[in-house]
């Protein structure tokens, strides 16, 4: 079987100058296709004589031309990117909803909104190191704002666990991913377990909503052409009001479909209150029980309105800070010397490699810094007051406990 995968490798992979085969494939989005060169195709084909199907990512080296230059802990903020889905000007605040219905949508389309952010091509972010951290603060139009914390609480299995929150808003977003890689044949998949539990801290009643992530692809490693695609399926419920929501992520099929498309069913109990359609790329759209629609979100329209967040200089930073401690890899991949970012990518998991040997030696275990572990979920190290102004305080604290220079209060 491993002598198919070098003969397809070797076919795939072959020099070529430009043609009609080099064209991205109909009905996908320019930004989810990778045509590899000579030299990237060869370093793939490389790889894949190493791989069995079935085979665990988890411990593969992956070339540096496959990575987004920031790591897994930053692109969790992606989701907190349309803050005003929540509690901006265009659709006032869910927590004001008394419909639960219209809270719940109003979740569901927050989380959504924050898949269109992706980089061009076929790549995936840095795999976080045990004890690596990313925190960031967002200020918004209204003078209120927000915090994010995520850290590295897991090596073995991996377990990226973040929390967000806005106290003036009156929002909150805890979860953990336990990504899982395979070698399919001519795709690789990352299984996304964990969760995303929002909550809505101005209706305690709700509780918690509860929503899960899609599967991701990369397609055509083999032959064809490179393709991300999410694929399977989220969940989204809230246990207090009866509100499920199944969303289908559909992956194209060999003769027929389309790319990114997404369509769910909303419940409450079993009685179908709603649908959900659309492309996550694109544009989404929610129709009721009566028939009436309207736009979730348009990618084309508002996608560029994304709230930006303030980071400390590197230099202000700790050294197991996201940033920081991939800094020389970004800045090699930025400026394409695959070379340099080859090293400076070896250098941090050997360092990482060597950390946890000591540790091992000495018969020390790693206790995360800001997250703990209850009931098999993992939850911020804070009890946060129940007082709008003392809460952002003690959050602050809580993220650092000593405040960057270039930090403004």
């Amino acid at each position: 079987m491993m002598g198919l995968f070098n003969q397809a490798a070797q076919k795939v992979y072959k020099p070529r100058g430009p043609s009609e085969d080099d064209k991205v494939p109909d009905d996908t989005e320019p930004d989810d296709t990778s045509i590899l060169d000579e030299n990237e195709g060869s370093i793939i084909a490389s790889l894949i004589s190493q791989l069995r199907v079935g085979m665990d990512l988890h411990k593969v080296t992956f070339p540096t031309f496959v990575l987004e230059p920031r790591s897994m802990l930053e692109r969790i903020t992606d989701f907190m990117s349309h803050p005003d889905l929540l509690f901006g000007q265009v659709l006032l605040c869910a927590e004001n909803c008394d419909d639960p219905e219209e809270r719940f949508i109003r979740v569901l389309q927050y989380y959504l909104a924050g898949w269109h952010i992706k980089p061009k091509g076929v790549k995936k972010p840095y795999n976080p190191v045990l004890g690596e951290f990313f925190r960031c603060r967002y200020d918004y139009p209204d003078g209120s704002r927000g915090f994010y914390i995520a850290e590295q609480v897991s090596h073995h299995p991996p377990v990226s666990a973040f929390y967000y929150v806005s106290p003036a808003n009156k929002v909150a977003v805890i979860g953990e991913l336990r990504p899982k890689s395979k070698f399919l044949g001519n795709s690789v998949s990352t299984t996304m377990e964990g969760e995303n539990r929002v909550y809505l801290l101005g209706r305690p009643e709700d509780k918690e909503y509860v929503i899960t992530m899609p599967n991701m692809y990369a397609r055509g490693i083999l032959w064809g052409k490179m393709l991300f695609e999410l694929g399977d399926s989220c969940t989204a419920k809230n246990e207090q009001t009866g509100h499920f929501a199944d969303i289908q992520f559909k992956t194209k099929g060999y003769f027929s479909g389309t790319y990114n498309a997404i369509q769910g069913r909303i419940r409450r109990g079993s009685t179908e209150t709603g649908e959900i359609y659309g492309k996550w790329s694109a544009v989404m759209e929610y129709k009721n029980a009566k028939g009436e629609k309207r736009v979730l979100f348009d990618a084309a329209k508002d996608g560029q309105k994304v709230a930006p967040k303030w980071v400390a200089p590197e230099e202000e930073q700790e050294p197991n800070e996201s940033r920081r401690l991939w800094s020389k890899l970004t800045k090699a991949i930025v400026a394409k010397d695959m070379d340099a970012a080859t090293e400076a990518k070896t250098a941090v998991e050997e360092s990482q490699r060597e950390a946890r040997r000591n540790m091992e030696e000495k018969g020390d275990v790693h206790v995360p810094r800001f997250f703990q572990e209850r009931n098999g979920r993992w939850e911020p190290k804070i009890q946060l007051p129940s007082d709008p102004q003392e809460a952002v305080q003690a959050v602050e604290k809580f993220i650092w406990p000593t405040l960057p220079p270039s930090y403004v209060s």
